[in-house]
């Protein structure tokens, strides 16, 4: 007679399977936090990249246009020409129109010069509330409306603010407001213009909330006269100091 070997015991108790789900949900609790994490701190970082790509588009023109900024005495026939350089305080964003060489013409055959009318200003933000669109209009001819005509297009949203001074070469102080048309500045440039811009943007350290980012930038204008004193910190207005000039962040 054969005598058959008793096999292991197979399968698992109920403590065992209990067990085993609850470490397998475990896991799935800590997998899902961290996944949910990094979602959310790459649409955080998302967010911080349009903003600082908003920021860089804006100062980085505002800078060459501001650069080519020009005057002149001409005009042709009365009413038909008018170069001008004003800034305003209006508020929280000021405003600025001005003529400048920086125009590029984007057709072949187009009767355009690098000669244009540029003005910046806010409007009220149409996607966030409470905030604005920053403007930008660009005129491909110079008339007797610098304040008018052209395309407008945004250059950047969720605007807090943009403050913007004018260095006066004559007296080295900066100034809240300059007008080319005005009997103390008349047919004058500022030497330098300084220009400070707050958008908002995602707070990585508080969910759901916004905070205040801060750009700031000094541009030095090639037709402006020189000034005796110091703009950036170093050398006096008698050299060369475009290489000094830039945009920097102040969070």
């Amino acid at each position: 007679m054969i005598r058959r070997l008793s096999s292991p015991r197979a399968g698992m108790t109920l403590i065992e399977v209990v067990i085993a789900l609850g470490i397998l949900a475990v896991i799935g609790v800590l997998t899902m936090s961290t996944v949910t994490s990094t979602l959310k701190a790459r649409e955080v970082l998302a967010e911080q990249d349009e903003v600082q790509q908003y920021a860089r588009v804006t100062l980085s023109k505002l800078t060459h246009e501001l650069r080519l900024a020009y005057l002149s005495w001409n005009k042709n026939v009365p009413n038909t020409y008018q170069t001008v350089f004003v800034g305003k305080d209006t508020g929280d964003v000021d405003t600025l129109w001005f003529a400048s060489l920086s125009h590029q013409r984007l057709y072949q055959g187009a009767r355009e010069g690098d000669q244009t009318e540029i003005t910046i200003w806010g409007d009220d933000d149409p996607i966030n509330d409470g905030r604005y669109a920053l403007l930008h209009r660009e005129a491909a001819r110079i008339d007797h409306e610098p304040a008018k005509g052209g395309v407008i297009y945004p250059l950047a949203y969720n605007v807090r603010s943009l403050s913007i001074r004018y260095l006066d070469p004559t007296t080295c102080e900066w100034e809240d407001e300059w007008d080319s048309t005005s009997t103390e500045q008349l047919q004058r440039l500022p030497r330098a213009v300084q220009f400070t811009l707050t958008l908002m943007g995602p707070d990585p350290d508080k969910e759901d909330k916004l905070k205040p980012y801060t750009f700031a930038g000094t541009t030095v204008l090639q037709y402006g006269k020189r000034a005796r004193c110091q703009i950036f910190g170093g050398e006096d207005d008698e050299g060369e100091i475009s290489s000094s000039e830039g945009n920097e962040v102040v969070r």
